[in-house]
């Protein structure tokens, strides 16, 4: 019975072949569970990280709308952006003496921020007359970042002029992002969700993403000068692909119109007054107009702080601190109070926006003034995180007039144009910051005067128009 009981080919429970036999498959158990245990272990935190962040974006019907797909994407942008801005500081700015630098950086304004303030009025009213496109236009300014990177690396690692035109070319595609983006976001609103807590969403996805890769790009850097470049090809073309995941409605122009950044009245349509003579153009309305001046202002003093204190930080430290930790100090206070205008605006939503803008603008200049009177290390880091703080919230107060008072048909119009309005204020600020003499009190005075030339002219007309509760709002026909 016992010898029926053996299989064929085995010599018993004892026997050789059936030890041999039963300690391989044993041992090659034990290896393969040992494997798949090291790559659970190794995949888990990427896995729970990845669901956490898809969590985080789709969260309240975003992922349904699809606006956690952009959230996503502008997250991408966003890291790439700055591997690519690492490597640039470092080139330009870092490599050389402060005089050397100074004239490399007004050689780069000239050859970039030049052109690019030509270029810029006619970033918004072009993708305007492309608005089928919007996908394939995200997905292009991605793909030509990638490929203007490696350009960039290999100008890098030549010296090679070929570094100021590419650098253009990167500023352009990120610049149409940007507004490409802004026009994007009213068509993904999930139910009940207002523009104000859609772009606080996205805003903070990208100032997360961007925190991330900054300390990795550094860290490239220290490798090689040409390691942030390749990571921010790698990140660009990722964003590519992204960019065409976003739903099809981003694509749709159904019941869209070309909107006209201008208050006046001969610029109204309604029943009672007579049609333009361009159809499809509209006012956007007073309150919107001096939102955007406010804006302007806060974007303006964005560039003019980056340019003037990195080079006056530079030559002059904070008190006991090298050049490299005092640009570090002053760049984690503007983030942090750009992080906290960004959370301070979704929870305020759109509540009396003119109050926020006169208020925050306010707030900022106050600051300004007192940095430049009593310059020091603590009130210049003060002064930094207050104008990240006024620029992201007065931003999404005037997406929220923008939503507020334009009529549907050309908001998204609306948005591109101001968009694209706010970043020739940002180049216009950078190129103030770049001429001045390093003189702490003095810039800081002409950054206070930046600041008051926007908000003294738009006070009156944000106060009243909220007093009227947005019965400004202009008629369509």
């Amino acid at each position: 019975m016992a010898a029926a009981r053996t299989p064929p080919g085995t010599t018993g429970v004892h026997g050789d072949k059936g030890y041999k036999g039963s300690s391989r498959g044993s041992g090659s158990g034990r290896f393969g569970g040992s494997v798949r245990a090291v790559g659970r272990a190794l995949r888990l935190p990427v896995t729970k990280t990845v669901r956490g962040i898809r969590r985080a974006t789709n969260a309240h019907g975003a992922g349904e709308s699809g606006l956690g797909r952009l959230i996503e994407l502008h997250a991408v942008n966003g890291a790439g952006d700055v591997m690519i801005t690492v490597a640039l500081a470092s080139t330009v700015f870092f490599a050389v003496p402060t005089d050397e630098a100074r004239g490399r950086v007004a050689l780069y304004l000239a050859i970039t921020m030049a052109p690019f303030t030509l270029l810029a009025p006619v970033i918004g009213p072009l993708l305007d007359r492309l608005p089928h496109g919007r996908r394939a236009a995200m997905a292009g300014a991605m793909l030509a970042r990638a490929l203007l990177a490696l350009i960039i690396a290999g100008a890098v690692a030549g010296g090679s002029l070929e570094l100021y035109p590419a650098a253009l070319g990167v500023l352009v595609a990120s610049k149409a992002y940007g507004v490409i983006r802004s026009a994007v976001v009213p068509r993904l609103l999930p139910p009940r969700f207002s523009l104000v807590k859609a772009n606080s969403r996205v805003t903070l996805g990208g100032l997360l993403a961007t925190g991330v890769a900054a300390p990795i790009g550094a860290g490239l850097q220290a490798v090689g000068a040409h390691w942030p470049l390749y990571g921010a090809f790698v990140i660009f073309i990722a964003g590519t692909f992204l960019s065409f995941a976003l739903p099809p409605k981003v694509d749709s122009a159904k019941g869209e119109d070309r909107a006209l950044l201008a208050a006046d009245e001969q610029h109204l349509r309604g029943p009672h007054r007579e049609p333009l003579k361009r159809p499809g153009l509209r006012t956007v309305g007073t309150a919107v107009t001096h939102a955007l001046a406010a804006n302007a202002a806060l974007r303006c003093l964005s560039g003019f702080l980056i340019f003037f204190l990195a080079f006056l930080l530079r030559e002059h430290p904070l008190t006991g601190e090298s050049a490299a930790v005092s640009l570090g100090i002053v760049g984690v206070s503007a983030g942090a109070g750009n992080a906290l205008g960004t959370a301070v605006g979704a929870w305020l939503r759109s509540r009396a926006p003119e109050v926020i803008i006169v208020t925050v603008v306010a707030i900022v200049l106050g600051a300004a003034v007192m940095a430049a009177i009593f310059f020091g290390a603590f009130l210049v880091a003060c002064l930094a995180a207050v104008a990240g703080f006024g620029q992201a919230l007065g931003k999404l107060s005037l997406d929220a007039l923008i939503q507020r008072d334009v009529p549907e048909p050309v908001r998204t119009s609306a948005f591109a144009r101001s968009e694209t309005l706010l970043q020739m204020a940002w180049v216009l600020g950078g190129a103030i910051g770049i001429v001045l003499p390093l003189n702490g009190a003095l810039g800081l005075s002409v950054g206070a005067a930046i600041v008051a030339a926007g908000w003294v002219p738009t006070v009156r007309g944000l106060l009243l128009s909220a007093r009227r509760g947005g019965s400004t709002r202009p008629r369509v026909a």
